[in-house]
């Protein structure tokens, strides 16, 4: 049996682990962490995911998908988060700068629900000493 990413917490998963869940050596564990219910849908993300979307068709499916799973776990961004997310900008100043908006908001509604994020860019990894989360990649 593949165990699933992380250490039982939920994870909110990042596009660019969205992007690579059927990847050889990422999908086995993909699937385990679905199934184990330890998937968490961000708005933001959710937004990333559907606005990639090539037809309507898929669209359609993406936003079942994404809505099915956030029915389970959701991170939303909340004021809280946002003051986080604020806050780690301000103490990622200086060569840090390079950290998109999206990501720090996505990482501090993780935090927010004591969640993790599953992610393969290392943006993530920047943000967990200032947001304290659990950082995992595919």
């Amino acid at each position: 049996m593949t165990a699933p990413y992380g250490s039982g917490t939920p994870l909110v998963f990042d596009t660019s682990a969205w992007n690579r869940q059927r990847a050889p050596g990422v999908r086995e564990r993909w699937l385990a962490t679905l199934d184990a219910g330890l998937l968490a849908v961000c708005p933001l993300v959710a937004l990333e995911v559907l606005r990639a979307a090539r037809d309507e068709a898929q669209f359609a499916m993406l936003d079942r998908d994404l809505s099915a799973l956030a029915h389970r776990n959701h991170a939303p961004v909340t004021a809280a988060a946002c003051a986080a997310a604020l806050s780690a900008t301000r103490e990622l100043k200086g060569g840090r700068r390079g950290v998109p908006a999206l990501d720090i908001a996505i990482a501090a509604a993780a935090a927010a629900r004591g969640f993790g994020v599953l992610h393969h860019d290392r943006h993530f990894d920047l943000l967990v000493g200032p947001l304290g989360f659990p950082s995992v990649r595919v």
